[in-house]
């Protein structure tokens, strides 16, 4: 936060002040976490700050995810806080009360950030007591989805689903990149699904989730009442299924809850990073299962589709953003809709902060870093030419066929830093690589991403890669 930033919140009252702090905070904090850990764990807490900004209370719904939140992401955020208002923060957790509002009582239950984490056996709650809770978010809708050549395959199948469920289309696999809407399309189904038949079993779960209930289940021999919940429903909508790699009990588990829900025409919604063949470390008999309904796939949204959604996103936030203004951030943000919202949140922030209305010109300061990403566009022309320098071979190699590994290893560099520092899809980086089939391109980038976490010596020369390309 600026000086002129920090002198504002001070001159304002403690509650709006904190309140501007806490939401910065959270805004931040939106653009760094994945989706689902942040509409989870992040976006329903509350915070009471007090006058002088050296303490943040956050109130959490109970013990469980308080723990959790102390252990996961406490540090981050007291990082965050820290930054922004420039001084240290003290960060404490505590339990919200039951029927007084945040605001309006002494803090109970207090526990510093860094206090020792309870047992498990302490904390966990008991999965029978949350046996059908859908999990659903129900401000996800079909209403709220804007609707564009990028997801109108995708949003009808789903659409249809929701109507008739276990009939066509059975599973539905959707498939695309990080933020493009896959999450908010299934929870769309959901809630069509349950507003037209109330006592339908619906259960949205992550595949995290369902790991973790295999692993528990198998520890606790509970796997009647796991197999009661999963293959009981009427509809299970399941995201990001790339997860199951490499567990063979999950997948085992997984297989007989798709074998028991199909056999009673209840209908399965997947969605994944890839499409199914694509898959790694994935048994091939779970893989024909996917692939034996309907494939679609969410691609980035094209320019009228971000306009629309940035109008749409401010509106749901009680704010008018010009169409002007709209079309210049959707130029310049244009790889998902996740990054689309971080963009509007940081407009309406800075617009807030500052108490000056929505304009060109108060979007481009508040975009001013990601503004000057941009106009140094990292190119995969560039990534070829620097790798090929840095492991002294030919950039011609990048293209070519050749395949010892003084050659395919650089090639895999290359292919993986493309993917990371551009917004070009797997299929057009493979082109840029000498016509490479897409499969090729993530077979690299995973192996590349993989090998960076156990191999210290690359990490480190893909870390100097980065810094020259990014200058």
């Amino acid at each position: 936060m600026s000086e002129g930033q920090h002198s504002r919140l001070a001159a304002t009252p403690s509650l709006e002040a904190g309140d501007s702090l806490w939401q910065a905070c959270v805004e931040q904090l939106a653009q760094e976490l994945p989706e689902q850990q942040f509409n989870t764990w992040i976006k329903p807490l509350s915070a009471q700050v007090t006058d002088d900004f050296s303490r943040v209370t956050l109130f959490v719904a109970n013990r469980f995810k308080l723990d959790w939140i102390r252990a996961q992401y406490a540090g981050r955020i007291n990082a965050v806080l820290e930054k922004l208002y420039g001084q240290p923060v003290q960060l404490e957790l505590a339990i919200t009360p039951r029927e007084n509002t945040v605001r309006t009582y002494p803090a109970p239950s207090v526990v510093a950030a860094n206090a020792p984490v309870a047992e498990p056996a302490d904390i966990e709650e008991d999965p029978a007591s949350a046996a059908f809770k859908t999990r659903l978010n129900t401000a996800l809708t079909f209403d709220n989805l804007v609707e564009g050549t990028a997801n109108r395959m995708a949003r009808a199948a789903a659409m249809h689903v929701a109507g008739t469920p276990g009939q066509l289309y059975n599973p539905l696999f959707i498939y695309g990149g990080v933020g493009l809407g896959k999450t908010h399309l299934v929870h769309a189904v959901g809630n069509r699904l349950l507003a037209d038949r109330p006592q339908a079993k619906v259960l949205y779960i992550h595949a995290e989730q369902f790991v973790s209930d295999v692993v528990k289940a198998y520890q606790r021999k509970t796997f009647d009442e796991f197999k009661e919940r999963y293959h009981s429903l009427d509809l299970l909508l399941i995201d990001d299924v790339q997860f199951f790699a490499n567990k063979d009990r999950t997948q085992e588990e997984f297989f007989n809850a798709f074998e028991a829900l199909l056999a009673k025409k209840s209908h399965i919604v997947m969605t994944s990073d890839t499409y199914p063949k694509g898959l790694a470390d994935i048994h091939e008999r779970l893989i024909s299962r996917f692939d034996s309904g309907l494939t679609v796939a969410i691609e980035p949204p094209e320019l009228e589709m971000r306009v629309a959604i940035l109008i749409n996103k401010a509106r749901q936030e009680n704010a008018e953003m010009p169409e002007e203004v709209a079309f210049f951030v959707a130029k310049n943000v244009r790889s998902n809709v996740r990054e689309l919202e971080g963009a509007l949140r940081k407009i309406l922030a800075y617009s807030r902060f500052n108490q000056k209305e929505i304009s060109i010109q108060l979007a481009r300061e508040a975009l001013r870093d990601l503004l000057s990403i941009q106009n140094r566009q990292i190119s995969v022309e560039n990534i070829q030419k620097t790798v090929a320098d840095y492991y002294k071979i030919k950039v011609a190699d990048m293209y070519s066929k050749k395949r010892p590994a003084s050659i395919a290893r650089p090639r895999q560099i290359a292919m993986y830093l493309a993917k990371e520092l551009t917004q070009k899809s797997l299929p057009e980086i493979g082109e840029l690589f000498g016509g490479r089939d897409h499969t090729t391109v993530l077979h690299a980038v995973r192996k590349i991403s993989a090998e960076r976490q156990q191999l210290t010596e690359l990490n480190q020369q893909l870390h100097v890669l980065e810094q020259t390309l990014k200058g």
